[in-house]
C-alpha cells in the first residue's frame, strides 16, 4: 500500500446500515483519493451487503478496500445490552470466517430485532484472519472501564488478545459524545499498562459536515420520530463526516500512534476478491459419463420424441437437430451443462407432483435445448426467437431462466431444491433497502 497518509479510515458504515447511514458506496470512495488517502475500511453493521460493490468500485480507483464488519458481541448468554466490535478481513480465509461470524448471528443470534454475535461462539471458530477494533466507549472494554472496573476490564483485554493475539486494538474516538472525556484517559492507561496498540477511528455515518442534517431525518425516519421531539436520542455528532488526514491529525495531537496503527492495520489487511467464477452444485450422474455427454444425449432423445409435434410448413427436423447441436455446444463450451440439467431436474419433479409452471419468459425462451428439455414450454424456432440473447460466448454472463411456480407449491420445489443438493446451496434472492428518493417520500 501506499504511504499516501498518515490516517486511513477503518470504521465506515454505508447506506447499507440500514439503521444509520445515509453514506453512498460510489461517494465514498470517489471522496477517498481527493483526500490524499490510499485506502479506506467498510465496516456496516452486522452485514457484508456492499462488500461486492464497494470492492469493485475501490480497485477502479486505485483505492485499497478493506473489507469487515461491526459486529453486536453479547458477552453473556442472557446479555440483552451487547457491545460493539469491529472484525476487519485481512485474507481470503478472513472474509470466509467473518461470512460465518454473521450467519450465525443472524441464524441463532436474533435478539430485539438485531443480529447478535455470542461471545462463547468466538471460542469455536477459526479466527486466524481477522483483526479486531474493540468498538471504543460502546464494546466490552469501553463499558467495563466507563464502569470503573478497571481490574475486569484487564481481565477482558487479556481474554480478546488470546483470541486475536498481535491483531486486536483498543480503539478510541473524539466525537464530542457523553462520556468520551471519561473513556479516553483510561482506555489510554490502560493500553500502556498492557502494551496493546490504539487505533484512532471517526465512527464515520456521512462525507461532509453539512451532511448531518440529512443524517439526522435518516435517523429520525427510522426510529419513527421527529426531528425536533422532546427527548430524543442524541446519539450521532456532526463529526462523524469523512474527515481528512489533516484533520484527524488535529484531533489527535497528542496521541500520533494512534492515527499511524490505522495506517499499519490498512498495510495488514489484504483480502483479494475473486470475482467472476461461478461455483454450480454437481448434478448426480449415472456412473461413467460426464454432464456434457449425458445433456447431449438426453437432450436428443427428448427431442426425437418430440418432432413429430413440431413439424409443420418450411421448419424441418434438420433445422431442429442443427439448432440443438449448436446450443448444446456453447452450453457445454461454457460449463454450463450442470446448471441445464439442474433447472430440467427440479421443474419435472414440480410438474410430476401436480405443482403448475409457467411455459418460460424472459431470454430463456430462446432456448431449443431449454424447451426439450422441458425446462420451457415455447417452441423458440415456431416464434423466430434468438437463443444468442440467452448464452453467448461472447459476452459470458451467468444464464437465468425465469420460471413461474404456482404460489401453492413453490414452497414444496424449494424444499426439494434444498433435500436434493444442499440446503448451504440455495438461497432465495436478497432486495437491498436503500433511502433513495421515492423511500424518502
Amino acid at each position: 500500500m501506499s504511504t499516501q497518509s498518515d490516517f486511513v479510515h477503518l470504521r465506515v458504515h454505508s447506506e447499507y446500515s440500514l439503521i444509520d447511514s445515509v453514506l453512498s458506496v460510489p461517494s465514498l470512495v470517489t471522496k477517498v483519493p481527493q483526500l490524499n488517502m490510499a485506502a479506506i475500511g467498510l465496516t456496516d453493521q452486522s452485514n457484508l451487503f456492499a462488500a461486492v460493490k464497494f470492492y469493485r468500485r475501490a480497485i477502479k480507483l486505485s483505492v485499497k478496500p478493506i473489507i469487515g464488519a461491526d459486529l453486536w458481541l453479547a458477552a453473556e448468554p442472557d446479555d440483552r445490552d451487547p457491545g460493539l466490535m469491529t472484525l476487519l478481513c485481512m485474507d481470503e480465509a478472513g472474509f470466509h470466517q467473518l461470512s460465518r461470524l454473521l450467519t450465525l448471528s443472524f441464524s441463532q443470534g436474533q435478539c430485539q430485532g438485531r443480529a447478535v454475535l455470542k461471545k462463547e461462539w468466538l471460542q469455536k471458530e477459526e479466527l486466524t484472519g481477522l483483526l479486531a477494533l474493540s468498538g471504543g466507549q460502546f464494546g466490552e472494554l469501553g463499558q467495563l472501564l466507563l464502569g470503573a472496573q478497571p481490574e475486569r476490564a484487564t481481565e477482558a483485554l487479556e481474554y480478546w488478545q488470546s483470541l486475536f493475539p498481535e491483531r486486536f486494538y483498543l480503539e478510541i474516538q473524539r466525537l464530542g459524545r457523553p462520556k468520551e472525556d471519561l473513556y479516553l484517559p483510561r482506555a489510554v492507561n490502560l493500553a500502556a499498562r498492557a502494551g496493546v496498540p490504539l487505533v484512532a477511528t471517526n465512527d464515520v455515518r456521512f462525507l461532509t459536515r453539512q451532511d448531518f442534517e440529512a443524517h439526522e431525518t435518516r435517523v429520525c425516519i427510522q426510529q419513527g420520530r421527529i426531528l425536533d421531539e422532546p427527548g430524543r436520542p442524541r446519539d450521532y455528532t456532526e463529526q462523524q463526516y469523512l474527515k481528512s488526514p489533516e484533520e484527524m491529525s488535529a484531533v489527535f495531537p497528542d496521541l500520533p500512534e494512534a492515527l499511524a496503527n490505522s495506517v499499519e492495520i490498512a498495510k495488514r489487511c489484504n483480502f483479494q476478491m475473486e470475482l467472476g467464477s461461478v461455483c454450480l452444485p454437481e448434478f448426480e450422474l449415472p456412473q461413467e459419463t460426464t454432464a456434457a455427454n449425458y445433456l447431449r444425449d438426453n437432450s436428443r432423445e427428448r427431442l426425437a420424441s418430440r418432432l413429430p409435434q413440431l413439424l409443420s410448413g418450411d421448419r424441418q427436423a434438420d433445422h431442429y437437430t442443427a439448432r440443438l447441436d449448436r446450443e448444446l455446444d456453447v452450453i457445454c463450451e461454457m460449463g454450463f451443462e450442470g446448471y441445464f440439467l439442474i433447472v430440467a431436474d427440479f421443474i419435472g419433479w414440480a410438474r410430476d407432483n401436480g405443482i403448475p409452471v409457467g411455459p418460460g419468459r424472459g431470454s430463456g425462451a430462446g432456448s431449443l435445448a431449454a424447451f426439450v428439455l422441458g425446462i420451457t414450454d415455447l417452441d423458440p424456432l415456431e416464434h423466430e426467437l434468438l437463443f444468442e440473447r440467452f448464452l453467448n460466448p461472447e459476452r459470458v454472463s451467468m444464464p437465468d431462466f425465469d420460471i413461474d411456480f404456482c404460489i401453492e407449491g413453490r414452497d414444496r420445489v424449494i424444499e426439494y431444491v434444498a433435500e436434493r443438493y444442499g440446503a448451504d446451496r440455495v438461497a432465495q434472492i436478497i432486495t437491498f433497502g436503500t433511502m433513495a428518493a421515492k423511500a424518502v417520500v
